[in-house]
């Protein structure tokens, strides 16, 4: 079932290479999304696929790289924008 979730992670999340992290794991699981740097400190990620695979990939964020320090997450699933897909899977780190 598709399904689109916004994740805001807290703690040590920037200058970590906690995006690429995000980004790398998305796409193994063939999520489209991204994941960007905001002012307060924390990451926000936006994830759409199957939500399995967004599960799994809240699990790998809890974890982050080794040098991030991962807080809190704060999770809030959605409705999904690309139902049906036509393109490949795009993660972008913003």
């Amino acid at each position: 079932m598709e399904t689109r979730v916004h994740i805001v992670a807290a703690g040590l999340v920037q200058g970590v290479g906690y995006r690429w992290f995000v980004a790398r794991h998305a796409e193994r699981l063939g999520l489209s999304g991204y994941a960007r740097n905001r002012w307060d400190g924390t990451v926000e990620i936006e994830a759409e696929g199957e939500r399995s695979f967004i599960e799994e990939l809240i699990r790998q964020l809890l974890v982050g790289p080794r040098s991030a320090r991962v807080a809190d997450l704060r999770i809030d699933w959605q409705e999904p924008t690309t139902a049906g897909r036509a393109s490949p899977p795009h993660f972008d780190i913003r």
